[in-house]
């Protein structure tokens, strides 16, 4: 049992550590944030469906459970449209280091949704986590409004990391995400209807967004949302939020290399980033103590 949790944990690892490119390829996209989401949900759901088919997966699931999964994807879809939407408006380090809240607010939700008591360790290492990140927008505060963005962004990934925490106990992770993604690209779908904005120019992309926007759907969205969801049958959502954590790291560290220019931060920026990875650790070795959930 205890060997099934280190792989899963491992496998959540790479999970994040791709996520780290997520932003990345998000900042090299030129098209705008509303567009880039509804492209990659339409192409994850592609994706997802020739891989249900060629595993002869059922698609079949109660209709309570289905209105579930249109809730959460509408959830997945305003999530990432933030997400996308702050990068594009301040840069890719000062978004995912926003995102290391998310192990605070999965803290004290986890509890409501889940019903368990509040563990004092995880409010410690989340109020840890927030202490760090107050002292890299404490010299950063011309991102004010990324960072809002951002915030949004983290605050409906927890709700809907909570929710598929619930879901994963019933159904396999690949037909519960293509519901998802597919009922985040009929509400974008909607919005741009009404917004009158599928015109030729939206369809018309340059060699670079297509090529960019296929990586993002199927290695960063496809796989590895799915396999975040599948990793929760052996981790709590708390411990998948925490480990999240670290995608800043990965991400500003990548970003730093690939992009350059803005992404460069302040020292006290880089000494904050440090020590969210430090909790991260240290949060392992009391889950290990502990008997993680």
């Amino acid at each position: 049992m205890r060997n099934d949790k280190l792989q899963a944990y491992l496998q959540l690892h790479l999970i994040v550590f791709i996520w780290g490119f997520t932003a990345i390829i998000g900042a090299l996209i030129t098209i705008k944030a509303d567009a880039l989401v509804w492209y990659r949900m339409l192409f994850a759901c592609i994706f997802l469906l020739l891989f249900i088919v060629l595993k002869k997966k059922s698609f079949k699931i109660s209709m309570k459970e289905f209105f579930k999964l249109i809730f959460v994807g509408l959830l997945i879809a305003i999530h990432w449209v933030f997400f996308f939407k702050a990068i594009h408006i301040s840069n890719v380090s000062i978004t995912l280091v926003v995102f290391s809240l998310g192990a605070f607010i999965a803290s004290l939700l986890e509890p409501l949704i889940y019903g368990r008591k509040l563990l004092w360790y995880e409010v410690f290492f989340g109020l840890l986590i927030v202490a760090a990140l107050s002292l890299l927008l404490e010299v950063e505060i011309n991102y004010f409004e990324g960072m809002i963005y951002a915030l949004a962004s983290i605050i409906l990934g927890v709700l809907f990391t909570l929710v598929n925490g619930k879901l994963i106990k019933h159904h396999d992770s690949s037909v519960i995400t293509f519901y998802e993604f597919l009922s985040g690209v009929f509400f974008i779908t909607l919005y741009f209807l009404y917004q009158h904005q599928f015109t030729d120019n939206f369809f018309k992309l340059t060699s670079k967004d297509w090529i960019l926007i296929l990586v993002l759907a199927s290695v960063c969205t496809a796989y590895a949302f799915t396999a975040s969801v599948k990793v929760m049958q052996k981790l709590s959502p708390y411990t998948v939020m925490l480990t999240t954590s670290l995608e800043p790291v990965y991400g500003i560290v990548l970003a730093y290399f690939i992009i350059g220019g803005k992404e460069k931060m302040s020292v006290e920026f880089y000494v904050g980033a440090l020590i969210i990875v430090v909790v991260v650790v240290i949060n392992g070795i009391v889950k290990h103590f502990f008997a993680d959930k």
